[in-house]
């Protein structure tokens, strides 16, 4: 359940631009992490790790989903070892 979780975190991050946007308002990883799970998501940084390898995703990608990657990209990094890009 919890990669489910992770899954759909990233598509909420891709498809909903305000969520995107108080995410990346964040000031570290841990914030996100207790964002993502006050917003309803149930995953781990491992969670997260795992979906980027079954995506696919290369460090590249990942660093632009969590935060101040600039760019028009949201960089998700610092949710553990972690990092995720959305473009």
């Amino acid at each position: 359940m919890s990669i489910e979780s992770a899954k759909a975190f990233l598509e909420k991050v891709k498809s909903d631009e305000d969520f995107k946007k108080n995410l990346s308002g964040l000031k570290d990883g841990q914030a996100r992490l207790d964002f993502a799970k006050k917003s309803g998501f149930n995953f781990t940084a491992a969670d997260l790790a795992k979906v980027k390898e079954e995506q696919g995703l290369t460090d590249e990608e990942l660093d632009g989903v969590a935060g101040g990657c600039g760019g028009g990209s949201l960089c998700l990094t610092g949710i553990g070892d972690t990092s995720i890009s959305v473009w």
